[in-house]
């Protein structure tokens, strides 16, 4: 436990800020199934795409609980201290500003981790940024922007001294993508080398994985991306893991129905019918991915444009395997 301003993170079990995931009804999914913080897509700070459609959706927060975590991501330091003050006026409690990304449309515009490479600019837009708004600023970035150039230590104590209250870490480099095993060693480097606390992210898929990361490199809590797609579950997963020392047991399939039900629903309420159906197909064949039999029905729920046909679908798919387990 530890506060950003003045509020209490109870339970420092993060979910990772992902373009096109983690939208608002995803948030509030992963927020019911165990996670403490979520946080929202990356938001452009270019003003003139503030009032884009996407940016828009992205800070849209109605019905959030608390803290409200919005993330923004841009290579220009004006622009950077002004979108933290207008997603402030918009409802953020906490700002997080991307260093992180690795994405070449990010990189190729000098933010994301692209901005690794020059520390007297991270220190200006951090410290501008943290100026501009009345809120608690945090940071996330990877450990470098390759493997002979690893200074997330350095970065680091930058983000500290510039008044950043919080660090997530994701164990690899820029030049690593999201390639090969995350390290830690660096993260536990930064989890010595500052004050403030520092989440650690990267290749944590369970519990077990949970408990030996933190345990390795001390940090203060683990945020959690990619695993969470189609398993909203992991983190009432670790949570209970971290509790007891034991593997919480796989929801049922009658439980993984309705809960991919209730997201396929708020997808489209969210965005509109035409686009929920289509955005809710990734989502689909994440949930599927480890089942056996489930890629046929994911080809056939990707031909789908209605959104009563897809919802029809999945309780065809799921009837005979509740069937299975309640015989069993």
């Amino acid at each position: 436990m530890f506060y950003l301003g003045e509020h209490c993170i109870e339970k420092p079990l993060f979910l990772a800020p992902m373009a096109g995931v983690t939208d608002r009804p995803f948030r509030q999914l992963c927020r019911r199934l165990g996670a403490g913080v979520t946080v929202s897509e990356m938001v452009s700070a270019n003003p003139d795409l503030w009032n884009s459609r996407k940016s828009k959706m992205r800070r849209d927060h109605d019905g959030e609980p608390g803290p409200i975590v919005c993330q923004i991501a841009g290579g220009d330091v004006e622009w950077l201290a002004q979108a933290a003050q207008m997603n402030v006026a918009h409802g953020a409690q906490i700002i997080d500003i991307n260093m992180g990304c690795p994405a070449k449309k990010v990189c190729n515009k000098a933010a994301g981790s692209a901005l690794l490479r020059d520390e007297k600019l991270v220190a200006e837009m951090l410290q501008a940024t943290v100026a501009a708004v009345d809120v608690p600023v945090t940071l996330k970035f990877r450990t470098g922007w390759d493997q002979d150039n690893r200074n997330g230590v350095a970065i680091a104590k930058i983000a500290e001294q510039a008044g950043i209250q919080m660090l997530s870490v994701h164990g690899r480099t820029r030049a690593d993508k999201y390639m090969g095993n995350a390290e830690y060693d660096t993260i536990a480097a930064i989890k010595q080398a500052v004050a403030i606390p520092v989440i650690a992210n990267g290749d944590i898929t369970s519990g077990a994985k949970a408990k030996y990361v933190l345990d390795y490199t001390k940090a203060d809590g683990v945020m959690i991306g990619r695993a969470a797609q189609g398993n909203p579950w992991i983190f009432g997963q670790v949570q209970h893991y971290l509790a007891t020392g034991e593997d919480a047991p796989a929801p049922s399939a009658n439980e993984t129905r309705d809960v991919l039900i209730e997201h396929i629903k708020a997808l489209h309420s969210f965005y509109g019918e035409l686009p929920g159906v289509r955005i809710a197909r990734k989502h689909l064949g994440w949930y599927l991915k480890s089942h056996a039999e489930g890629e046929t029905t994911r080809r056939a729920f990707n031909q789908l444009e209605d959104p009563l046909a897809q919802l029809a679908l999945i309780e065809e798919y799921f009837e005979p395997i509740i069937r299975q387990e309640i015989a069993a």
